[in-house]
């Protein structure tokens, strides 16, 4: 099933914290690296802050959800990329109920074809887009 047609899949999407120790996708020196990739060719990185500890980057960590920081972390990027001239944001997120419920409520809906490179990645994310 390509994830980007029909619903969400329900289920527990809860993520474990990533891996401080490795190897792995999930290991906290692989996502630094990729993460100092996409700021290396241009991208930008935004994330959210509690007592030093990085609570939210796009994904926001449990004991923080309905706080409201996941809707000022897409309202900065929503602002950001207006500001840059562009007419439309996608998004490819873990397919949970959730996360389409979220960006839905955010006036994003699901993309019929996904972007081929976002889907190259993530397979099995849900990909929405919205007009800006």
């Amino acid at each position: 099933m390509r994830s980007c047609r029909g619903p969400a899949r329900p289920g527990n999407w809860s993520a474990p914290a990533w891996d401080p120790v490795g190897p792995g996708a999930y290991y906290v020196e692989a996502q630094r690296h990729a993460l100092e990739h996409y700021i290396d060719a241009g991208g930008i990185a935004l994330g959210a802050f509690s007592g030093g500890q990085l609570v939210a980057f796009v994904h926001v960590s449990t004991p923080f959800r309905a706080a409201g920081i996941g809707s000022r972390l897409c309202d900065d990027l929503e602002l950001m990329a207006r500001g840059a001239g562009d007419t439309e944001m996608v998004v490819s997120a873990t397919a949970s109920e959730n996360t389409v419920r979220f960006y839905g409520g955010r006036g994003y809906e699901l993309m019929v074809e996904p972007l081929p490179e976002l889907f190259q990645l993530e397979p099995e994310d849900v990909h929405m887009k919205k007009r800006l």
